[in-house]
């Protein structure tokens, strides 16, 4: 098995805008430093995101997610990958209105090496957007599915099925754009629509569950590599059975315990 040599390069706001139309742009979520630093010089752009309070903290959405803990869970990643492209998801509550939003961004800054933050919603956040760039925070938008909307909005529901969906997509994407944003993601939205918006936009869209013709991808890590077991979205692709990995390996360190074969001779002092 071959494994191929990333040519790293240390990403930045313009890179970033730069990027589009020239290549594809790679995300994907880290939590800890230990990940942080295997994703490093491989990954663009590494999301601290609000996921975590799913994949690791066992909650059934995202909404419970505290400012302390991503700032807890960033610093954790800004230390494991110190070269890295960080950016952090606000999570829900926290850009509540315009002060809000300023005063929880600038704490995320002044606490941490996070790179920009990440903000769910279109139209109806553009002023949100607008009033943090202004004042020197990097957003990166998010449009579509968004799951900080889960409750609201009954579940998490595919966008882009209708012309008029399709259109206020277009709108969002557009409205965070003049706002400032310097990316926007794109989640669970019909792959045509998420190519018009793709086209209709001169910042990058980072997809997921969103098609090919975005301008990148991102996936959570735990999704990628296999290891969260309850279920697997349709836009998920495994690239390894991490959980069986683990299992085997925890099933074979007990065994060797238990038959007295670890630790070796060699493995005392």
């Amino acid at each position: 098995m071959s494994i191929i040599k990333n040519e790293f390069e240390k990403m930045n706001i313009s890179k970033i805008k730069k990027a589009k139309n020239v290549k594809k742009l790679t995300m994907i979520t880290a939590y800890d430093a230990l990940f942080a630093k295997l994703f490093e010089e491989i990954a663009d752009i590494i999301l601290v995101g609000d996921s975590l309070n799913m994949s690791f903290a066992g909650k059934p959405d995202t909404l419970s997610a505290t400012l302390e803990q991503m700032i807890y869970h960033t610093n954790a990643v800004c230390n494991g990958a110190k070269e890295a492209f960080v950016v952090i998801d606000m999570p829900f509550g926290t850009y509540i209105n315009k002060d809000e939003a300023l005063k929880n961004a600038v704490k995320v800054y002044q606490e941490t090496n996070a790179a920009a933050v990440k903000i769910e919603g279109g139209e109806d956040r553009a002023d949100i957007v607008s009033h943090l760039t202004s004042n020197s925070i990097a957003v990166m938008g998010h449009i579509g599915l968004m799951p900080q909307y889960v409750r609201s909005e009954g579940g998490y529901k595919v966008r882009g099925k209708t012309q008029e969906d399709k259109e206020q997509l277009l709108r969002d994407a557009i409205a965070i754009e003049k706002a400032g944003a310097f990316c926007i993601v794109i989640e669970g939205v019909m792959s045509d629509v998420a190519q018009e918006i793709t086209k209709a936009v001169s910042i990058p869209t980072i997809g997921i569950g969103a098609g090919k013709e975005t301008d990148g991808q991102v996936l959570v890590w735990s999704d990628m590599l296999g290891f969260f077991e309850e279920f697997k979205p349709k836009f998920v692709r495994h690239y390894l059975d991490g959980a069986t990995l683990v299992k085997d390996a925890v099933s074979n360190y007990k065994s060797d315990v238990q038959n007295k074969t670890f630790p070796s001779k060699e493995e005392e002092y």
